[in-house]
């Protein structure tokens, strides 16, 4: 082989390995901002977190005359942790300086067992609040937001709420904690306490799963009750554990969900136990 061939070779070559090597290292400084930003955002969150926290008044409520034990179609056994349950206190928030703060403010959520206590919003569609903080700057973490097709004042048959599974437990990051046997073996876990302008509710949670990235749980309209309890159904049969729960079309049911990994979710379903106008 000539001299001059041998040359041609090597330029080549020596030019893949520049190519490689400048693709690598781009990938290498994409992902130091991606990390710094990352912490950035975090950070900023954490923040508004706390500013939340000193600014809102959260009050644990007795039952009084506005009350309502949402009616069981069967008797619960005497051994359920329901009767229990509907002896809980309802919390009741003051929603007044977090309006000032973010006026599509629609609640507060609060997940026994992980570290959802959050005020959560709503606008026209699903995407905003997913890079918006509450306070409405960019922010990849994102918050809590309410599926734009429910409505507070008049609970859907399937109410949703959305966050980032963040990896330092913020947002909805704790809410892996609910495939965890320590999580399940405590019963007081198995509730969700919410609070809006209108009604403070509680909720028995009746399965929790994580599965390969889909929509069919987020239904929120059905033409039928038969309709309705196959989808209770289906989604009760696909808990990681067992609640002895009944369920039926009269039920209202929240959904939180959020991303377990790159390809799956984590989902927790409750039904609407008790609930108290304000």
């Amino acid at each position: 082989m000539s001299k001059k061939k041998k040359r041609y070779k090597l330029k080549w070559k020596n030019l893949i390995a520049i190519i490689i090597f400048l693709v690598a290292f781009g990938f290498l400084i994409k992902s130091g901002i991606d990390l710094i930003n990352y912490y950035i955002d975090t950070k900023n969150t954490n923040n508004e977190i706390k500013e939340i926290e000193d600014v809102v008044e959260i009050e644990e409520v007795e039952d009084n005359e506005n009350t309502e034990i949402i009616e069981q179609p069967e008797e619960e056994p005497a051994f359920s942790p329901y009767w229990d349950y509907i002896k809980m206190n309802l919390i009741s928030v003051n929603f007044d300086e977090l309006l000032k703060i973010n006026n599509e403010t629609k609640g507060w959520i609060q997940v026994n067992g992980t570290n959802i206590n959050y005020p959560f919003v709503q606008t026209d569609n699903n995407d905003y609040y997913l890079t918006h903080s509450f306070y409405k700057y960019y922010n990849q973490a994102g918050w809590v937001f309410m599926d734009f097709r429910n409505n507070t004042e008049n609970y859907d048959k399937n109410t949703i709420l959305y966050a980032h599974g963040m990896s330092t437990e913020i947002m909805f990051g704790s809410l892996k904690n609910i495939l965890s046997s320590s999580w399940y073996n405590n019963t007081d876990n198995h509730v969700i306490k919410l609070s809006t302008p209108t009604e403070n509710t509680l909720w028995q949670v009746f399965s929790v799963y994580h599965i390969p990235t889909t929509n069919d749980y987020i239904q929120t309209e059905f033409a039928s009750d038969e309709e309705y309890q196959t989808f209770l159904d289906m989604i009760k049969e696909r808990s990681a554990v067992e609640f002895n729960t009944t369920l039926n079309p009269t039920d209202k049911i929240l959904t939180l969900s959020t991303c377990y990994s790159k390809t799956d979710k984590v989902v927790m379903h409750a039904k609407l136990i008790k609930r108290e106008a304000r």
